[in-house]
């Protein structure tokens, strides 16, 4: 596969690329066990990817801190410079047979992602971003994302739209619907033109949107928090209102002001 970046950041996105490898292998190891005990089958599997994700980012870049969402607990007060990783985002999609789980990684510098990348195996597809020099899938430079045009096409992880996505489809008039599984997954199938609108109106935690906000950025797309507030990498991990990824400005200002008044 194409590495997109500098060799610094090449071994971040193959550390990726690995991890995520590895937990669908191992899905397919446990075969019939995953269905049969799925809690401890996602623990085992949410652990095997921590310590190796953690391990290669420190072996590869030594001295830079490591943010786990597997971590057991989380400081508010943050490193200038660390990774933030999801070693499985989507685990109920990786427990439930599905494709829709990602190995995800940012690294962060005061609040900015200057590195991301976004694994998904089952997919075989791998988003990586850079700050100001653009953002990739499977090694191709992604364009600036158009403007969505009607029918707006939405995402969620269910096999039928329901609460938020359902709402907002009806408000928006379109019929049109995505199935996927991770945030992270959902909101780079944005950026990258596969889908035009993704919403949350629950919490969301840094980890699961950093990777796909750097992606978001580099091609022009847009992120907010309900209400159209910046979301800030900062202060509490948790952001209890919930995230909005639109494919421009106009789309996600119109859904963000809704959001906020229904």
């Amino acid at each position: 596969m194409a590495r997109t970046g500098p060799d610094e950041f090449a071994a971040a996105e193959g550390a990726a690329i690995d991890v995520g490898n590895a937990v669908a292998a191992f899905r397919d190891e446990l075969g019939p066990d995953v269905a049969a005990n799925r809690a401890r089958s996602q623990e085992q599997a949410d652990r095997l990817a921590h310590e190796m994700l953690v391990g290669l980012l420190e072996a590869r870049h030594p001295g830079v801190p490591v943010v786990s969402e597997e971590d057991a607990s989380h400081d508010v007060k943050r490193p200038e410079t660390y990774w933030l990783i999801d070693p499985i985002d989507g685990t109920a999609s990786w427990s439930g047979g599905h494709a829709g789980f990602v190995c995800q990684l940012a690294l962060i510098t005061s609040g900015v992602v200057e590195f991301a990348a976004i694994h998904a195996p089952v997919l075989g597809m791998t988003w990586t971003a850079r700050r100001g020099a653009g953002a990739f899938l499977n090694g191709d430079r992604l364009p600036d994302r158009a403007p969505a045009i009607d029918p707006v096409v939405v995402v969620d992880n269910y096999p039928e739209p329901r609460g938020v996505c359902e709402r907002v489809m009806h408000w928006l008039g379109t019929d049109s619907y995505v199935e996927s599984g991770s945030i992270g997954l959902k909101a780079a199938l944005v950026a990258s033109g596969r889908a035009d609108l993704f919403v949350k109106d629950v919490v969301v935690r840094d980890w699961d949107v950093a990777p796909a906000m750097a992606v978001t950025l580099e091609v022009g797309a847009f992120m907010s928090l309900p209400g159209g507030a910046s979301y800030e990498l900062a202060g509490d991990y948790e952001k209890l209102d919930g995230v909005v990824f639109a494919a421009d400005t106009a789309l996600g200002r119109r859904v963000a002001t809704w959001m906020a008044t229904t």
